[in-house]
């Protein structure tokens, strides 16, 4: 398999960069945009990502973009989906496309990431229709090998965002957060929080999503290095009927458990909800800077959150798909990877953090 050329873009501060760097070439230029904090700084970011595409890379005019997200609702997936909506208007915009020739995008999945055959089945009748790019993001990492060798063979691209395939050699390209990053801070801050001692409970999405894999293995390496922590248990959202029942039967189970990691934004605000005395909570680290989170992290229910940045990966994942609609043109980099940041009260509200907090 060919090695893969990696890009990993920096988004904590004001400086957002719109194309990512590397082996293979750039579709966009670095961008200089304000943090988003009015409708007049929002319209001077959006003028100057559209400055900063390069347009002598051959885009075909009308070319449509399908997304099949693993899922379409939450805070989460609607800031990813405002990202990639955002880069389409600015490619239309950068190029001069109009009417017919403008490029254009669907975006489809289930309403909930644990539904992998709706998934399936909307990219069953995404690819009949042949678009010019296929962006995916795969709850189970081994369910759609089959669609994804269909559109190979019918030559259609295949971006994959947020969480990987097994067969990544399958694909053009991935845009996604560095989850095993994410995991990695999150351990870090756990033994911070728990002076190096204690059992901590992990409550993760679907064991055979890429993202939330990489997520639990870079935690329990960060906690393996303090001798007096322990990982008591792992419970998945996919190997139980009710999370709900086995999040509270798990905490029954270890009542001296003094943390908890929860792996994405679904975990975290269900925890969030559990009824429970404040005094028994343990400490919690969460990820995804969801408005749940955010609120739990002011009233010091929560220590921490360890967030992404869906809106860029949203746009970056457009930039590499439109990159593939000419054979003529240079293919984006492989892989791009989007660092995470730490989320406190002490940053909760700085500017700066504001593209890791979810509106």
């Amino acid at each position: 398999m060919k090695k893969a050329a990696v890009a990993t873009v920096l988004l904590a501060g004001s400086v957002l960069l719109a194309g990512a760097v590397g082996s293979s070439g750039s579709f966009v230029e670095s961008v200089n945009a304000d943090v988003r904090t009015d409708s007049e700084t929002e319209e001077a970011a959006k003028k100057d990502s559209a400055a900063g595409i390069d347009t002598s890379i051959p885009v075909v005019p009308g070319s449509r973009i399908a997304v099949v997200s693993k899922c379409v609702s939450g805070e989460f997936w609607d800031m990813v989906h405002k990202g990639m909506s955002a880069a389409v208007k600015d490619i239309n915009t950068a190029y001069g496309f109009k009417s017919d020739d403008q490029i254009k995008m669907t975006f489809e999945g289930p309403s909930d990431e644990l539904n992998v055959e709706e998934q399936v089945n909307t990219l069953d009748a995404v690819i009949a229709e042949n678009p010019a790019v296929l962006c995916l993001s795969v709850s189970d990492m081994d369910s759609c090998q089959a669609q994804i060798e269909t559109a190979m063979e019918n030559d259609i691209p295949v971006i994959v965002f947020d969480s990987n395939v097994s067969e990544d050699q399958l694909v053009t390209a991935f845009c996604g957060t560095d989850n095993e990053r994410v995991g990695q801070i999150a351990g870090e801050k756990m033994a911070e929080a728990l002076n190096q001692q204690g059992k901590i409970l992990i409550f993760s999405a679907q064991g055979k999503t890429e993202s939330n894999q990489k997520r639990v293995d870079g935690f329990k390496s960060a906690v393996a290095e303090y001798a007096g922590m322990e990982v008591a248990a792992e419970i998945y959202a996919d190997q139980v009927e009710d999370m709900t029942a086995a999040m509270q039967e798990a905490l029954a189970q270890y009542p001296d458990a003094a943390g908890v990691f929860c792996t994405n934004a679904d975990m975290s605000d269900l925890y969030l909800s559990l009824e429970q005395e404040e005094t028994e909570f343990p400490i919690m680290i969460g990820v995804d800077g969801t408005t749940k989170q955010q609120e739990a992290v002011k009233s010091g229910k929560e220590y921490g959150i360890v967030s992404q940045a869906p809106y860029e990966m949203g746009y970056q994942t457009i930039l590499s798909a439109i990159q593939t609609t000419d054979p003529a043109a240079e293919k984006p980099d492989e892989k791009i990877l989007l660092e995470p940041a730490w989320i406190d009260s002490t940053n909760l509200e700085s500017p700066e953090y504001s593209n890791y907090i979810y509106k």
